[in-house]
């Protein structure tokens, strides 16, 4: 089963300098996410939402190949395996686009959109949902950025909550659950 793990930060920038951290350790074997996504809320209080998997463009690249692959298979039937290896290309592309942008995956979009209405302007937060992790090592890398994150919701056991606020450095009051 996942946790998921939500850090708020005080500067735009934070979040997406945690995310780095976070990656450089997934490749170290130390963490394994299973979604991430930052949220930066502008001076505006616009939020932008960065998913760490672009579904639209992994959608458009496979449907490129498929369709290409079915259109040209098509085509050798109609004795023109080139059209029909173009117009499959650029139907799959354009089907595997609107798929990928109308799906979700990992953490729920609306989820993410409620939470990160309650952040103020100029300031970010990190979603991430982890499927497994070294939490001994994670949590000295992840010692760092203390002083500067703090907790705004986990899935989290408290006294693995408890671990991750002390590295942190979070003297806030305890995170809601994820219901």
């Amino acid at each position: 089963m996942s946790d998921l793990i939500v850090l708020g930060f005080d500067h735009i920038d934070d979040a997406a300098k945690v995310l780095t951290e976070c990656r450089a350790l997934q490749k170290e074997y130390l963490l394994d996410m299973e979604d991430a996504v930052v949220v930066t809320r502008d001076a505006n209080g616009k939020a932008h939402l960065h998913q760490s998997i672009n579904l639209e463009k992994a959608g458009a690249s496979w449907g490129l190949f498929s369709g290409g692959l079915w259109g040209a298979l098509v085509g050798f039937l109609c004795l023109n395996p080139l059209a029909g290896f173009v117009i499959g290309s650029a139907v799959g592309a354009g089907a595997g686009a609107l798929a990928g942008k109308m799906s979700d995956y990992g953490i729920d979009d609306g989820f993410i959109t409620k939470l990160s209405d309650t952040i103020p302007p100029n300031t970010s937060a990190l979603f991430v949902l982890v499927r497994k992790s070294q939490p001994d090592k994670v949590l000295a890398d992840l010692q760092q950025f203390k002083g500067h994150a703090r907790i705004l919701q986990t899935s989290l056991s408290p006294e693995a909550e408890a671990r991750l606020k002390a590295a942190l450095g979070d003297t806030s009051a305890p995170a809601q659950p994820v219901a």
